[in-house]
């Protein structure tokens, strides 16, 4: 199967994070040898039957080879694929946020998502096992993951809509 990775808070390149070479090898460590990194914000595409015990071998793989711990979440990339299909490309996706976390489906109507969204000033469009689409009200304000920590309880990291786009544009034909 094929997989999306999000590495929380990483920027390949620059000092205090693992580097692409760390990363990769991670992966291999953790038994996929064969990844692509997407960006330099820590997106990775793997292959495997196991994806949850690749990620947690290749956070501990990193952690040693880096010296940085990271939390890793994934999702399949069909997933992915069908989320983007489903939601289109909105007129304007540079303020929308793809989110992934370990919460289970955050429930957007909620009394507590509603007030923690009007606070943030963001609206969870879609939710479903482990990610959230989510639509911010002010340009250059990325609340997604804040807001889904909050709501989980747990981490989260996010990447903007038009990097998920280019990544399915790129990835998600069955020849990508």
């Amino acid at each position: 199967m094929r997989c999306v990775a999000f590495m929380r808070n990483v920027n390949q390149g620059q000092r205090g994070h693992p580097s692409t070479v760390d990363i990769v090898a991670g992966f291999a460590d953790a038994g996929c040898p064969d990844v692509q990194t997407f960006q330099s914000n820590g997106t990775i595409l793997f292959d495997s039957d196991e994806p949850a015990e690749v990620v947690e071998g290749a956070e501990e793989a990193i952690a040693v080879r880096s010296g940085h711990e990271r939390d890793i979440l994934w999702i399949a990339l069909a997933d992915l694929v069908a989320i983007v299909d489903e939601h289109g490309a909105p007129h304007d996706s540079r303020g929308y946020e793809f989110t992934l976390h370990r919460g289970g489906t955050v429930d957007n109507r909620a009394p507590d998502a509603i007030s923690l969204m009007t606070r943030a000033r963001c609206e969870i469009v879609d939710a479903g096992p482990g990610w959230a689409l989510v639509r911010n009200d002010v340009d250059g304000q990325g609340n997604a993951t804040p807001v889904l920590e909050r709501l989980t309880g747990d981490r989260a990291t996010s990447r903007g809509l038009p990097t998920i786009l280019r990544l399915v544009a790129r990835f998600g034909s069955p020849a990508g």
